[in-house]
């Protein structure tokens, strides 16, 4: 599966995070974004939310937190690989992205990063955790994403408040693999 992520990765470094349902309209419209980053719904639509991804032949990675209904408990990831179709999760809860690599779904670990000490929680748990890749908000911070990027083998995501070309390629230069922004003018750049 992450070899799958990486290709379509390389062809466009720019995810689709989408909010609603007009951001998912637009993104599955769009012919060069090839990853789209689910950041809403509940259980009774996100199976519906899902199969409009995978119909527009992209791939589908599901915020597994922001769901309606799931709780946070790795019983949501079941929910999700089972119900869904979802090539993969994202979530700040270590026990959910681990539940994740045992279905053998990709896995996205996100973290914010306001403090040193929210840095230094990226170091301690990853080897743990083992995530597909991790996502650092908010991504405008090269430097930090640099320091980020040379402590940690597991690939980089920057994400969060990216809303043109110079912060995109200031996350790209600083090693990140790609971005992924809910900024419906980054996705067409």
């Amino acid at each position: 599966m992450d070899q799958r992520f990486y290709d379509m990765l390389e062809s466009n470094p720019v995810i689709a995070a989408v909010k609603d349902m007009e951001g998912l309209e637009k993104c599955c419209q769009l012919e060069d974004i090839k990853v789209v980053f689910i950041l809403f719904g509940d259980i009774l639509n996100i199976p519906d939310i899902v199969g409009k991804v995978k119909a527009a032949e992209k791939l589908a990675v599901v915020h597994v937190d922001l769901i309606n209904g799931l709780g946070s408990r790795e019983i949501a990831v079941d929910y999700i690989k089972n119900n869904t179709g979802a090539d993969g999760i994202i979530s700040t809860k270590p026990s959910l992205v681990k539940r994740g690599r045992e279905l053998g779904i990709f896995t996205v670990m996100r973290y914010f990063l306001i403090d040193s000490m929210a840095l230094e929680n990226i170091r301690s748990t990853q080897n743990g955790v083992r995530p597909d890749v991790i996502e650092v908000l908010p991504g405008l911070m090269p430097e930090i994403i640099r320091k980020v990027c040379q402590s940690s083998r597991t690939p980089i995501i920057a994400g969060g408040l990216i809303t043109d070309k110079k912060s995109v390629m200031a996350a790209l230069s600083a090693g990140a693999v790609c971005v992924s922004s809910t900024n419906q003018a980054v996705w067409t750049m």
